[in-house]
């Protein structure tokens, strides 16, 4: 269960893989940065 085992994270993450364990979509924090670089100006 480590970096060779395709099932895992971390072995998704060294085969370059996506599925269950290491989802392709990320979630989205857009509104947070919006909000963020809009106070800064």
């Amino acid at each position: 269960m480590g970096k060779g085992d395709k099932k895992t994270k971390k072995g998704k993450i060294k085969k370059g893989s996506f599925g269950k364990s290491r989802p392709a979509n990320k979630p989205k924090n857009t509104a947070v940065k919006k909000t963020e670089t809009e106070k800064g100006k």
